[in-house]
């Protein structure tokens, strides 16, 4: 293993808050594996910071009416609180437009050209003529052509996830404006990135421990053979090209923005009074680099950035790139520019930061796209987290404090059952080690779920509520060992509940256990525990309904329940529908003549403005045989026929294969 760890997540555009998507996709699983490597005492840095430059700074900036130093002033300061107050700590957190990332990302460039990897071409961009300046590929959408997403953006279809160029996009627009653009010629720099085609086969080849979607995202950029690709743009807000026959174009955001790395980890160097220390990271192959993002950025940080780094020639390439799939809103991707999400900060305001992070946790699309569900994050935090977690510590605790005046239980002798739980911690704290260095997370906070169940059936089992009255000194062992259970949890969970593990270290009167030391009973007896707190509160319907309001998600109030038995009173059959005609003097309505098993009966229904009597002839349907007669606009109808309806849609409840009528429906 090697000996040094730089972590860092894809830095955040600032010109938007941050939400949920965005945390399960990157920033959450970077926090969860950094806490982890800093509780093995691990020599290891976490890095971030605001990505500032760039075209969704300035249509960010267009659409309020300020200036881009104002918006991203705003925001980096927004999404950096947001992150505090959920827990994520960074080692530094940066921003690109400081002084010092401008010189960084300048030199890199020259660097780069010197070395005879960017060269410069004259090519077609578009042109607004209504704005009446050149287009950057994120002020174009169409529709992608390999996906036919009909908001794709000039540099990237948000839906598939592909790289595109503006040319390639079907039916483009401005997006300030809508109109059509034309095609003019403008010189840009381009980095030979089909130079390093080769380095970069060979190298991903090697990893073949790397996740599956990145791999075979790389695979698909070789097969279509990699072209050079524009690193600068028309624009009045970046890093300046350092070219003087390049005035008025700025490097390309997805140029600069991974230089903001380096730039982050010398800025912690400096504050720690260690300038060059930066250097032991970025230049020493005993550095393990592990990149956390989504998916939309395999691309950039699977091929391009490597191919920079090569092409540079002095820093370490990627070791490890865990790339997540999407975490979607109602099967539809989060997106910031089109305020379609769930905003980490407001979520904040109404939830403690530990039921968000578990929720996430145990949904994060590690593998496959995942869906944020308000009701399912509820059902999380009430079912799992507060009815099982924070049970088995609550109880524990509460008895103490009731049964052994808040002071530890001595242990008396371990049975096999108390045995048996420690040496399930072990097993655990195994397992755990297992999935985090996997970047497996979700498999981590599950273990660590299965670990609790394990722990309220063992308490469970020994009936302390009994032997108290019994057998006390088994009472006084078996909470012992309920209490050494939970100095364990406490830390097995710091890198995913990092508050409510802080609560249980101040409960238990007693310093944080190290992770190596998992599972060894270290509480020493008549120990005072402290003040008892509720680790989880559950969350009330009420605040679910509020939250999907905000999203525009209406409650589906459910009818009253009725028992098997009323239900058994309905009688169900298959009819098939003979004629239709439409009632005479009445819009909706639909008189149909119906066979059930040879008998004929008349029914009305109010369907003419979905099916027309032609329609209907011939299908067999499912109605409700046994309603007593009425008259519907003076017309006797005799039974009624089943429909799901929504909003303007209806549609006939009908049986997929033959059937004979009069079968009873159940």
């Amino acid at each position: 293993m090697k000996n040094k760890i730089l972590i860092t997540s894809a830095l955040p555009y600032a010109n938007g808050p941050i939400h949920l998507g965005q945390l399960a996709g990157c920033y959450l699983p970077a926090d969860i594996y950094y806490r982890y490597q800093k509780l093995r005492k691990r020599d290891v840095l976490h890095i971030c910071g605001t990505d500032e430059n760039g075209v969704p700074i300035t249509i960010e900036a267009e659409k309020q009416g300020k200036s881009p130093k104002e918006i991203v002033d705003f925001y980096h300061n927004q999404i950096q609180e947001s992150f505090e107050r959920l827990g994520i700590y960074y080692d530094n957190f940066s921003r690109t437009t400081t002084s010092l990332h401008h010189k960084n990302a300048q030199d890199f460039f020259k660097r780069i050209y010197n070395n005879d990897y960017i060269v410069t071409k004259t090519a077609k961009q578009y042109y607004c003529p209504k704005c009446r300046r050149f287009l950057p590929d994120r002020y174009i959408e169409g529709i992608c052509p390999f996906c036919g997403f009909s908001e794709a953006r000039g540099d990237q279809c948000e839906d598939c996830g592909r790289w595109l160029d503006p040319e390639e996009l079907k039916s483009p627009r401005c997006k300030i404006c809508g109109e059509k653009p034309v095609l003019k010629e403008t010189e840009h720099w381009y980095f030979r990135l089909d130079l390093m085609q080769p380095k970069l086969e060979e190298w991903i080849k090697s990893k073949k421990h790397w996740k599956n979607n990145v791999k075979r995202f790389c695979r698909g950029w070789f097969e279509d053979g990699l072209k050079p690709r524009a690193i600068t743009r028309d624009l009045n807000w970046g890093v300046p090209v350092p070219l003087e026959e390049a005035k008025g174009k700025v490097l390309y955001v997805w140029f600069d923005a991974p230089i903001g790395y380096i730039t982050s980890t010398m800025e912690w160097a400096v504050k720690n009074g260690q300038p060059d220390r930066w250097k032991d990271y970025w230049f020493d192959d005993d550095t393990k680099l592990v990149h956390f993002i989504g998916k939309d950025n395999i691309v950039f940080h699977a091929m391009v950035w490597p191919a920079m780094l090569m092409a540079h020639g002095d820093y370490v390439l990627p070791t490890e790139i865990p790339a997540n799939e999407f975490l979607n809103l109602k099967g539809a991707k989060f997106s910031t520019s089109r305020r379609r999400a769930v905003w980490l900060h407001e979520t904040l305001d109404s939830f403690e930061p530990d039921l968000l992070r578990y929720a996430l946790s145990v949904n994060l699309p590690e593998n496959k796209d995942t869906d944020f569900d308000w009701k399912d994050f509820q059902n999380k935090v009430n079912n799992e987290l507060a009815n099982i977690l924070g049970n088995f510590i609550n109880r524990t605790i509460s008895f103490i404090a009731k049964n052994f005046s808040s002071k530890v239980p001595p242990a008396t002798g371990f049975l096999n059952d108390d045995r048996e739980m420690l040496e399930r911690i072990l097993k655990t704290k195994k397992n755990i080690e297992e999935r985090i260095e996997a970047f497996e997370l979700k498999k981590g906070i599950k273990a660590l779920m299965e670990l609790a169940k394990e722990s309220n059936r063992y308490f469970d089992k020994s009936k302390p509520w009994e032997t108290i009255k019994t057998n006390r000194n088994k009472c006084a062992q078996t909470l012992n060992t309920s209490l050494q259970i939970v100095d364990s949890l406490s830390v097995l969970m710091e890198p995913y509940l990092p508050f409510s593990s802080e609560k249980i270290v101040s409960m238990l009167n007693i310093k944080r256990n190290d992770w190596d030391r998992i599972g060894e009973p270290r509480i020493p007896k008549n120990r005072e525990i402290g003040e008892i707190k509720i680790l989880f509160k559950k969350v009330e319907n009420e605040k679910i309904r509020f939250e999907k309001e905000k999203l525009g998600i209406k409650e589906v109030k459910m009818p009253e329940t009725i028992s098997i038995d009323e239900f058994a009173k309905v009688d169900l059959r298959v009819a098939r529908i003979d004629s239709a005609e439409k009632v005479e003097n009445a819009q909706k309505l639909l008189k149909m003549i119906i066979d059930i098993e040879g008998e004929k009966r008349q029914i009305v229904a109010g369907i003419a403005e979905f099916y027309t009597p032609e329609e209907l002839v011939g299908k067999t349907i499912v109605i409700v045989a046994n309603l007593a007669p009425a008259k519907i606009r003076g017309v006797e109808s005799n039974g009624m026929l089943l429909a799901a309806t929504k909003e303007n849609e209806l549609a006939l409840l009908t049986v997929d294969k033959p059937m004979d009528t009069d079968a009873k429906v159940s």
